[in-house]
């Protein structure tokens, strides 16, 4: 959830035997009320080329493009992201860590939701806040400070826009690490998320059906179709999904439902069109977290391995230690009776592709996004050392948006004295309005105390409602360039200059204009990136990295104030690394050194006050592999060294940001047997997570865990089903957490008192087929 800034209480995705083969690879009006200041829901709180220049070829937008025809290497390097540069270079060919998770592999991997799909990746952790669903940490930075795209648009912060997401109709998810504002613009500071959603195909049409169920309650269906229409030149795509997520914690569940179609029409070999529309709703009851009690009162109901340290109360500034989780609170639910979170969302896009000629093309995408959200809780919840029991807030939070915009890009392939050039650039233009209610009357809280076993629900009470109005419009320019000195050598580098004008006005629950409003302020930042790369031997790439990165410095983009600062921060990455691809295409390692330092950062010292921390300065160092030395035996694995700390601030220097892990440990083995009459796979990942801290006060520490995950699944070619017209069916048994580990997996550093729980061991039994 968010808080306003502002106020008082700031808040903070054929018979043929086997299948394709398994890839390895606030603003805060939404509810805080304590979060850090640019946190929340809302307001407050790569084929080598000839000599001669060739056109590039990629997929029509938006979606992703490969540049050759072949199965994906191990991992994933020759893909294309388009979120990560302008050129349509594969990732291999990047001078940055960029990572793809594909649609194949969320299936096999068992990835249901966006927030799943970073479970194997590089160095990165997420959560579920149930103010900022969908939040990821990397390289140093989380919430916010981590853009979230759709199709390569911004619509946002992550700590106010994003939702939980089915994967089903996603074709891949993109990872770029650091700071990248030469991309995405505002809040690319720790690095991006972009979702690229299913786009038409060529060819014969094709079908799947998709179905699980687990032990929780949680199920999932999902239909989908694409292929050649009758019209000549017409492909389309088709997808409808329909989920319940069920959690482990009492009451807490979030329906998803998903519809979208695309449609693809090449009017001619040099032209072609799109259009596409999705639908998305959610709707559910939320989990907060859970409170920390103390060793004492909890007794031989107290958790090991959980959390350490103590903890303040939120609302009266008492110490809560030593903390523990007490056993008994596990499942429990400390939210009121009608608590609700949903959100109506409706995507319009449409654009073009033109090969004007074999070395200029133009892409165009126009597109509409309309979202409302709510959020209507008791979300705060401190345990109170005194009376033992635990207290509670009230806090709501609604959002009417509505963003519109137009990118357009050229990609010019040419030459100079005689060498390779690529040049990219992109004009973009939007207008963003979002207009926020939310709970404004600082005397509701804490609004009651509630025993800490078995709590009473209660009711939320009568809503008093502050409005904020906001207005981002956006210009920018974008320009990108590669120049091959040599065949082994090249230079890239790139500029944006963009022109942000934001606009503010509001209204206070009891009528009241808040200070400092209305107003407007302009900004213009220019960020850049400058990289070379060496190839010595195909397969084998070096390079070197430097990019910068922009974001207001208190809160998020929606929530500044003149009465805090109207300042942007500043960010750069130096990096380093290597990229290997093996000739003969079964092997593949990626390792990056990196140094990231952000400037004039403010975090939130109360629920009222920000101030000046002076720097964060994150440094690490990332390696992953993964092989496929035989047809039936896929291995990967990577590792994430990350130290993060605060520079230069009188209170928290040297203390670690939140839910930064020291190490992430991912690895993952399937083996397949593919010569029995019905082939059947077995495997299995671990993921081990280091201490991290639930605040920027390190006061309380979410200790080190490790789960595993084992899968096995039987594909059932089409000559032994019942019906003759499927293709191929698979069956799927998955095993989540087998250790049954209990573990503190993700924190709101807007709620200090409270935990969110990984879940426990569940069993899932999931179908596809395809025809």
């Amino acid at each position: 959830m968010f808080a306003l800034i502002d106020t008082s209480r700031p808040a903070s995705a054929q018979n043929s035997p086997s299948l394709e083969p398994v890839i390895v690879a606030p603003p805060t009006p939404r509810g805080s009320t304590v979060r850090r200041a640019d946190e929340g829901r809302g307001p407050a709180k790569r084929t080598r080329r000839t000599a001669r220049p060739v056109a590039p070829k990629p997929a029509l937008l938006p979606g992703p493009a490969p540049l050759d025809a072949a199965a994906p290497t191990p991992l994933n390097g020759n893909l294309t992201a388009g979120s990560a540069s302008l050129l349509g270079l594969p990732i291999h060919e990047m001078p940055a860590s960029v990572e793809i998770v594909r649609q194949q592999q969320m299936q096999e991997q068992g990835y249901r939701t966006t927030t799943e799909t970073a479970q194997g990746a590089v160095g990165v952790l997420s959560g579920d806040a149930a103010g900022a669903p969908a939040g990821f940490a990397m390289r140093g930075f989380t919430f916010g400070e981590v853009t979230t795209l759709y199709n390569g648009i911004w619509i946002g912060p992550q700590s106010i826009t994003s939702r939980v997401m089915d994967t089903a109709g996603l074709d891949q998810v993109e990872f770029l690490k650091g700071p990248s504002s030469i991309m995405s613009g505002l809040a690319a500071i720790g690095g991006s998320v972009n979702y690229v959603s299913r786009q038409p195909t060529t060819g014969p049409i094709r079908n799947e059906l998709d179905g699980s169920i687990d032990t929780l309650g949680t199920y999932r269906t999902h239909f989908g179709s694409g292929g050649s229409t009758t019209l000549p030149g017409l492909d389309y795509r088709f997808d409808v999904s329909s989920s319940k997520i069920n959690s482990f914690i009492d009451d807490d569940y979030q329906k998803l439902n998903n519809v979208s179609g695309a449609l693809n029409y090449r009017v001619n070999e040099s032209f072609k069109v799109f259009g596409a529309v999705e639908y998305r709703r959610d709707d559910g009851r939320a989990y907060w977290g859970t409170p920390l009690t103390t060793t004492t009162f909890s007794g031989p109901f107290s958790t090991h391995g959980v959390v350490a340290g103590t903890a303040t109360n939120t609302f009266d500034g008492s110490t809560i230690g030593p903390v523990t989780v007490d056993s008994r609170t596990l499942k429990t639910n400390y939210n009121v009776a009608d608590d609700s979170t949903g959100a109506h969302e409706l995507w319009l896009r449409g654009g073009f592709e033109w090969a004007v000629n074999d070395s200029l093309t133009v892409r165009n995408q126009a597109y509409e996004y309309g979202a409302k959200r709510h959020w209507f809780d008791s979300e705060t919840y401190a345990f109170n050392t005194a009376t033992s029991m635990i207290d509670r807030d009230r806090f709501f939070v609604t959002h009417k948006q509505r963003v519109i915009g137009d990118n357009t890009d050229v990609v010019w392939n040419t030459s100079f004295f005689g060498m390779e050039n690529r040049l990219a650039t992109q004009l973009s233009v939007s207008r963003n309005e979002i207009q926020f209610q939310q709970e404004g009357n600082p005397d509701t809280y804490p609004a009651d105390s509630v025993e800490v076993i078995n709590p009473a629900p209660g009711l939320y009470g009568i809503p008093q409602p502050n409005i904020r109005n906001s207005r981002l419009d956006d210009a920018a320019i974008s320009v990108e360039d590669r120049l091959k000195i040599t065949p082994m050598l090249a230079l890239i580098g790139g500029i944006r200059v963009e022109d942000l004008t934001l606009s503010r006005d509001g209204m206070n629950f009891d009528g009241s204009i808040p200070a400092g409003q209305p107003f407007t302020k302009t900004w213009n930042p220019v960020s850049y990136r400058a990289a070379v790369t060496l190839e010595p031997v195909k397969g084998l790439l070096l390079y070197g990295m430097y990019a910068t990165a922009y974001d207001p410095a208190a809160a998020g983009i929606f929530s500044v104030t003149p009465g805090t600062t109207l300042e942007l921060t500043s960010a750069r990455i130096y990096e380093t690394g290597l990229k290997i691809i093996t000739d003969d295409k079964r092997a593949e390692v990626t390792f990056a050194a990196y140094d990231i330092q952000r400037n004039n950062v403010y975090v939130a010292l109360t629920n009222a006050v920000s101030t000046l921390a002076g720097q964060v300065h994150t440094q690490g160092v990332e390696l992953a592999a993964a092989a496929r030395p035989i047809d039936n035996v896929k291995l990967w694995g990577n590792v994430a060294v990350t130290q993060s700390r605060y520079d230069d601030f009188d209170v928290w220097t040297g203390n670690t940001p939140s839910n930064i892990a020291p190490v992430i440990i991912n690895a993952g083995a399937s083996y397949r047997f593919n010569e029995w009459r019905w082939p059947v796979e077995f495997g299995g990942s671990i993921r081990h997570v280091g201490q991290r801290f639930l605040a920027d006060d390190n006061l309380t520490a979410m200790l080190a865990y490790t789960t595993g995950d084992l899968f096995a699944f039987i594909d059932i070619p089409g000559r032994d089903l019942w019906w003759q017209g499927l293709d191929s069916m698979r069956v799927r048994f998955r095993v989540r957490n087998v250790t049954n580990a209990v573990y503190a997996a993700w924190s709101d550093p807007g709620y200090p008192d409270q935990v969110y729980l990984g879940a426990p061991r569940t069993f899932e039994l999931s179908a596809s087929a395809k025809w």
